[in-house]
């Protein structure tokens, strides 16, 4: 574990440096090494303000406290940390649970068909309302919206269409027949 503490507007003070570098070690039993900690303690008027940063594993946590006393707000950001990397811990926790993701378990479990491992899995879903439009109409839509995909009823066929936006700036169109 690796702590640096850094001292703005205020001098540097070791006992200070001490406590936090103590009261970090606290969060080793909930973060995987390597784990990167980095303390900004500093005074604006009557404000003592702690703020730190963790990155562990790919993973950041922030917080900030400010009070009247720098070791009230230390404890107090490094309460915040706790909570978020025991929050982090158990999603870690019960996404990996008995080495199978989290999606898979879930549809064995409802009787639905079990995933092969190595098949594409869905990853997104999204509802959508199609709307009966033109061509036209659809070209407009994506015009003026930022999505790279439009699905809509096409109102001279009947038929569900895709309208969706190419790299080269222009609209593409999927059409479907029943």
């Amino acid at each position: 574990m690796h702590v640096s503490v850094t001292f703005r507007h205020m001098d540097s003070s070791e006992p200070l440096k001490i406590y936090a570098e103590e009261k970090s070690e606290r969060l080793s039993k909930y973060l995987s090494e390597p784990v990167e900690i980095h303390w900004v303690l500093s005074i604006e008027k009557i404000r003592h303000i702690a703020d730190a940063t963790v990155t562990a594993n790919g993973v950041n946590i922030k917080a900030q406290a400010d009070t009247q006393d720098m070791y009230a707000a230390i404890d107090i950001v490094l309460d915040k940390l706790l909570g978020q990397a025991m929050k982090h811990k158990d999603r870690v926790k019960e996404h990996k649970q008995n080495g199978e993701p989290v999606s898979i378990r879930y549809a064995a479990t409802e009787g639905a068909e079990a995933v092969v491992p190595g098949s594409p899995r869905i990853t997104k879903k999204e509802n959508q309302f199609v709307k009966p439009m033109s061509v036209e109409e659809a070209s407009m839509q994506m015009d003026v919206s930022e999505g790279d995909f439009l699905v809509f009823t096409d109102s001279s066929t009947g038929n569900t269409s895709v309208m969706y936006r190419r790299k080269d700036g222009g609209f593409g169109l999927i059409e479907t027949t029943r």
